[in-house]
């Protein structure tokens, strides 16, 4: 099998653990910065160019899109997509997950565990917002920060007051959500696969710290999610139509409560805690899903 990784930066931990683990089971894979491809679009004729060579003959493809380049990545794999690649993450959920707000909105319709959470455009709505989510302390979060930039604790509805205010000054799309308290600064990420819960670590932010971001220094240990928590990131995994996520979520006194979903999760830390071959999962789900594509082809299904 033919298998493109879309990633910006082939040495990093994931890219190099998805080629290894795709040569490992014997398929031709190459890496692809989707910044560097283009599309041609023409009636009944889509076409995907890298760096002046035109891509064909792919089986599969994996995106690896980072936040930063969201609109751009999700475009090219949607290209692949018209162009009957199987994609081990679908277009559509890679922007539906991006979107912090509309991540919570569906979760919540989906009758998932989430923070209470307010937002709105206006500073004139602060005391309200504040109020939805039972008073302060708060967590104000910018709508695109990732890995913990753009997080802030409010412990006071003075504090909290001031940093909404100052956020709203420059313009920022925020949420304003309740801090759970009993979560004592850690959360736990569920790595979920072809609908399977692959391996689930806690992650423990360092002393004095709210966040529990590997990259803020946290630390990371594996763990047994509960029955409640394992199907929390399963349902919350399905709604957002993802095949391939990072499932955080924070223990609360009302059961677990989904934080965020990342449709590009990173393997390190998972594969680091746990020792599971986390990528080699992901290769083995593009084999059996690109057989099935290639059998409902065949019938014309």
């Amino acid at each position: 099998m033919r298998i493109a990784i879309l990633s910006r930066n082939a040495s990093l931990y994931s890219t190099k653990r998805l080629v290894e683990a795709a040569k490992e089971r014997g398929h031709d894979v190459r890496v692809l910065d989707h910044l560097k491809c283009y599309v041609g679009i023409e009636a009944g004729n889509p076409t995907l160019y890298y760096n002046k060579e035109k891509i064909t003959d792919y089986d599969a493809v994996i995106p690896r899109i980072g936040a930063s380049v969201t609109f751009y990545g999700a475009a090219i794999v949607r290209q692949f997509e018209m162009m009957n690649v199987f994609s081990s993450t679908k277009s559509q959920a890679i922007t539906r997950s991006r979107d912090k707000l509309r991540t919570l909105q569906v979760l919540s319709e989906a009758g998932i565990g989430v923070p209470k959470t307010a937002f709105a455009s206006q500073s004139k709505d602060v005391d309200n917002l504040i109020s939805h989510v039972g008073g302060a302390p708060v967590i104000i979060k910018l709508l695109e920060g990732t890995q913990g930039i753009g997080v802030v604790l409010a412990e006071s509805k003075k504090a909290a007051k001031s940093v909404i205010e100052a956020f709203y000054g420059l313009k920022a799309d925020i949420l304003i959500q309740e801090f759970i308290k009993e979560a004592n600064g850690s959360d736990i990420r569920a790595f979920v696969v072809d609908n399977e819960v692959v391996g689930a670590m806690k992650r423990q932010g360092k002393e004095g710290e709210f966040r529990s971001n590997l990259h803020r220094g946290g630390e990371g240990e594996m763990i047994e999610l509960t029955h409640e928590e394992r199907d929390a990131a399963l349902c919350a995994s399905k709604a957002l139509g993802l095949s391939i996520s990072g499932v955080d979520m924070l223990r609360s006194s009302r059961g677990p409560l989904i934080i965020e979903v990342n449709s590009s999760p990173g393997l390190q830390g998972i594969e680091t805690v746990t020792q599971i071959d986390v990528a080699g999962k992901i290769i083995d789900f593009v084999e059996r899903n690109k057989k099935k594509k290639a059998e409902r082809d065949l019938i014309g299904v």
